[in-house]
């Protein structure tokens, strides 16, 4: 019986609160046979019951400690996944997919050249007097929402946010990853944004416009820092695709001939 209320509670794995009762189960039943069935001596009875609830008890101990640890070795084992899984959607939400596992597994530099490549560059007009006239708060609100449409548009169309500075946004399509249809898809999101632009009303009751600015071309890409560092991109086509949006006219999307040419089958330009 003593060996049986040891593997009971300690090592065949049933959960304290059932393994408990078994064991009790045993005591008792031994108790209502000797008492009952076979008669033994009163001090022989004694004896074995102090040894059998020794063993009870000592077992019980070691069954809810070694329950507690694996209980706790899983609770950290679930917290321990929880913030890898945070940390990886934070990286994510930083860098490119591609770019990240290359960057987990330590590498070295990442860079690397995309010959075909869309950029586009936005930016809200008269942002800084319409700053001046609006709270801090109502300021970061309307950025916050704007912003917030934006990246839905990003995972929409499976394009690669570069940055924020202020309020201008960039975005790239054909980086990291390659595709056919990088100009179209950045045609056809700056057509959401503008739409957006044009169902909102700022605090002080004004059109929220848009710049837009659209080019194609070869450029260069990759991490930089080693601390708060970002995925960039680079190249004459991310330097002329800026001057499209900061030349463009309020409301409209301006393109480059490069941009042209890749949609004007798709797109009336």
């Amino acid at each position: 019986l003593i060996l049986a209320i040891v593997w009971t509670l300690p090592f065949s794995d049933l959960r304290f609160i059932y393994a408990l009762p078994i064991s009790v189960a045993f005591i008792v039943g031994y108790e209502v046979i000797i008492l009952f069935l076979r008669p033994l001596p009163l001090p022989v009875l004694i004896n074995n019951t102090f040894f059998l609830i020794a063993a009870l008890v000592m077992s019980a101990f070691a069954g809810y400690a070694i329950e507690r640890y694996h209980r706790v070795s899983f609770y950290q084992s679930l917290l321990i996944e929880r913030e890898r899984q945070r940390a990886e959607t934070l990286l994510l939400n930083i860098l490119p997919k591609e770019v990240a596992e290359v960057l987990k597994n330590g590498s070295g530099s990442i860079a690397h050249r995309c010959e075909e490549a869309s950029i586009l560059f936005a930016d809200i007009v008269g942002f800084t007097p319409l700053s001046a006239q609006m709270t801090p708060e109502e300021m970061v609100d309307l950025l916050n929402e704007t912003f917030s449409y934006f990246d839905s548009l990003v995972e929409k169309y499976g394009v690669e946010k570069i940055r924020t500075m202020g309020d201008s946004y960039m975005v790239a399509a054909g980086v990291p990853r390659s595709r056919a249809d990088h100009a179209e898809v950045l045609a056809q999101m700056a057509l959401d944004m503008r739409a957006y632009a044009d169902s909102v009303r700022t605090p002080t009751k004004k059109k929220l416009q848009l710049r837009i600015g659209i080019n194609s071309g070869p450029v260069m890409a990759g991490v930089i820092g080693h601390k708060k560092f970002q995925y960039d991109v680079w190249g004459t086509a991310v330097n002329t695709a800026s001057r499209m949006e900061s030349q463009g006219v309020p409301g409209e999307i301006q393109l480059t001939r490069a941009t042209y040419e890749l949609i004007q089958d798709e797109f009336l330009c």
